[in-house]
């Protein structure tokens, strides 16, 4: 999924848009390692496990487990990858630059 992180990070760069990454792997220099290799500039969290306290604060079961959230930090859509995230996301920036938009509503 890195690539396609990477594209979606730099095509939003100059728009209201953050990726963080949860990560699980065990080994956090390997972790840190793979990060500075595949140069990933998004914020990332290390859990250290599946089992880590994010994995079970949002009762996370599978991995990759994606979540797309609104700029009020709703969870609206789940499970999306690939051109279906880009759409998911593309359309709440609309939503959001309507909101925005003068005039009314």
């Amino acid at each position: 999924m890195l690539p396609h992180e990477k594209e979606l990070v730099e095509r939003l760069k100059n728009r209201p848009f953050a990726l963080i990454g949860i990560n699980t792997d065990t080994d956090l220099d390997a972790f840190k390692e793979r990060c500075k290799k595949e140069n990933v500039s998004w914020r990332n969290s290390w859990q250290g496990s599946t089992s880590g306290p994010l994995s079970r604060a949002w009762g996370i079961r599978g991995y990759p487990t994606i979540y797309v959230l609104d700029h009020k930090g709703v969870i609206r859509y789940q499970g999306v990858r690939g051109e279906d995230m880009d759409k998911a996301v593309d359309r709440l920036l609309s939503e959001l630059d309507a909101e925005k938009a003068p005039g009314p509503k």
